[in-house]
């Protein structure tokens, strides 16, 4: 009987242990779950957005038209860092590359 009440509160202690780690696991397992959704959900796209901006940014040459900082323009001159467009006749604005929003 003495037997039987050792091994029945060695089982209860060690229990609340037991579920303890069951419950990290659980939490370990709930945060790479959130992880994974919010990096097909939300980093993945932008990532993949960013890129196919760098790609225009990158093809524009003399003579496209262009939409940068809500003006339109023809550019004239590209840098590395800038373009130079022309926004009226004679009239040739240095503008950085990051403002482009589109290419005409």
């Amino acid at each position: 009987m003495n037997e039987t009440v050792e091994v029945v509160n060695q089982t209860a202690q060690t229990l609340p242990n037991a579920q303890a780690q069951g419950g990290m696991w659980g939490m370990i397992l709930y945060c790479i779950i959130i992880m994974a959704i919010l990096y097909f959900f939300m980093i993945r796209p932008n990532k993949k957005r960013m890129a196919e901006y760098q790609k225009m940014l990158d093809s524009i040459k003399v003579g496209n038209r262009v939409l940068a900082a809500g003006i339109y323009g023809t550019v004239k001159k590209v840098n590395e860092r800038t373009i130079e467009m022309e926004i009226a006749k004679g009239v040739v604005v240095e503008v950085n590359k990051n403002a482009v929003a589109a290419i005409e």
